[in-house]
């Protein structure tokens, strides 16, 4: 079944290289999400960036290739993804970034109904 109208889209910036317990974090983000039964999340590589530490990070040939962007995003209902959150900062402990917007999700002309 397809729905739409206001939702929030979660978006958790982390690095490639981060772990929670020796797993990859973005992952485990997922894996968390899915079982807090959220509608969906999916991970986006960079392919460069910096963050807090102002250090650049590319993929490029002759560039150090650890700790590239990774974003984890997530869109459901609000109170979804606000009681969602608490388990993020439990899994970030500190590290990344978290914006949290406001969507409106488009379901189709089924989704009008």
């Amino acid at each position: 079944m397809r729905w739409g109208g206001p939702a929030l889209r979660l978006t958790a910036l982390v690095g490639d290289t981060d772990l929670w317990h020796h797993r990859p974090l973005a992952g485990e983000i997922v894996r968390r999400a899915r079982a807090a039964g959220l509608a969906g999340a999916s991970v986006f590589h960079g392919v460069e960036g910096y963050g807090a530490g102002r250090a650049v990070h590319s993929a490029g040939l002759l560039s150090i290739s650890d700790g590239l962007p990774v974003a984890v995003v997530i869109v459901d209902r609000a109170e979804r993804v606000r009681a969602f959150l608490p388990q993020l900062d439990e899994l970030l402990g500190g590290r990344g970034l978290v914006t949290v917007e406001e969507v409106d999700v488009y379901g189709g002309p089924e989704a009008d109904g």
